[in-house]
């Protein structure tokens, strides 16, 4: 009947891998349970138990928690990059953050551009809309490229209108 005690308290992943027996004292039972093996097999390989179990035995217990997950993240870290570990990992996200921050900066840039180009765009259809005006009152009804967008979306700059637009006087139709 010993047999069935030892199915009613299942030995956690340290001593299941270390092959011996879990007392109720284990050190390693709380951080490492039987359903996760592969997380003690990792943070064996590289760090070894005797000093995994001295480090723990070491701090306070409330501070062991944390202490085995960064053992367990450094060591998944060590055994994909032997060589940079956790290191090799930061060092990919802060070039992928450097990265995102320059495209960030280039959209930021392009959002600044395309709102000075809506604010030239609005003046030059004012600019426009009062010269048609002026040329309606006169009989006349001509336009000016004034700028504005267009049929690709890709903005299109505003220029002066020529002063003869809106100079009547200027205007001859008898030479034709």
């Amino acid at each position: 009947m010993a047999s069935s005690s030892s199915y009613s308290n299942p030995p956690c992943a340290a001593c299941k891998f270390l092959r011996r027996k879990c007392l109720p004292g284990c050190i390693f039972a709380p951080y490492f349970p039987p359903e996760e093996p592969q997380k003690f097999a990792n943070v064996h390989k590289i760090f070894g138990a005797s000093n995994v179990s001295k480090l723990l035995n070491e701090i306070q217990p409330h501070q062991r928690e944390d202490a085995v997950n960064s053992l367990a993240y450094e060591a998944e870290a060590r055994m994909k990059d032997p060589v940079y570990g956790c290191v090799g990992a930061i060092s990919v996200l802060q070039r992928q953050v450097i990265r995102l921050q320059k495209e960030l900066d280039a959209t930021n840039a392009d959002l600044m551009r395309y709102a000075n180009c809506e604010v030239n765009n609005s003046h030059a259809y004012n600019n426009q809309m009062v010269n048609q005006q002026r040329n309606l009152n006169y009989g006349r009804s001509r336009m000016g490229p004034v700028g504005g967008f267009d049929q690709t979306g890709y903005c299109v700059p505003s220029y002066n209108t020529p002063s003869t637009w809106n100079n009547p006087e200027a205007d001859d139709d008898s030479s034709m």
